[in-house]
């Protein structure tokens, strides 16, 4: 009994501990990235927009389908995963392409996949990998990827949520 008392002593302590240390867990910090980067107004104003033809109202330019799922894609330095980025995209296609969208987003996800490694592998997730050179090159790879696999009912790539987390 008295080799018993100590253990189990020292298990309800512990036990206790681990309790108390998830009930007074801080909530998780959520990281919100803009892709964009902040945009001063001297350089919004800087290039006239383009011309573009009236709209009558109520009629949809575009349509906006969701990928299913996030993208996960692993960043490799010195042969060992050292960072994961988790990514959603979003297309911007021409009315009535929707349908179109759902029955070929396997492939767009495959082909897609194969540009965000290739991505990764050149480090274009490394160090600043939200500066908007980086973005833009990657933006433009997706686009090339979506016209060829949907023709041209893209319009564009919305990268809508990016975070990297270090492992």
């Amino acid at each position: 009994m008295g080799k018993i008392l100590p253990i189990l002593l020292a298990l309800i302590g512990l036990g206790g501990g681990v309790g108390a240390g998830l009930m007074l867990r801080p909530e998780p910090e959520v990281v919100e990235i803009n892709p964009c980067g902040d945009i001063g107004a001297d350089v919004m104003h800087a290039a006239a927009p383009p011309e573009e033809e009236p709209v009558e109202e109520g009629e949809p330019t575009s349509d906006f389908v969701k990928m299913n799922n996030q993208f996960v894609v692993p960043v490799v330095s010195e042969g060992q995963v050292s960072a994961l980025v988790v990514m959603s995209l979003n297309l911007e296609v021409k009315p009535g392409s929707t349908e179109e969208f759902y029955q070929r987003e396997p492939r767009l996800r495959s082909e897609f996949l194969d540009v965000l490694f290739a991505h990764s592998n050149i480090g274009g997730f490394d160090g600043v990998f939200t500066d908007s050179t980086k973005l833009n090159s990657l933006r433009k790879a997706l686009k090339e990827v979506a016209v060829k696999t949907m023709g041209n009912s893209v319009i564009d790539v919305l990268i809508t949520d990016f975070v990297r987390q270090d492992i």
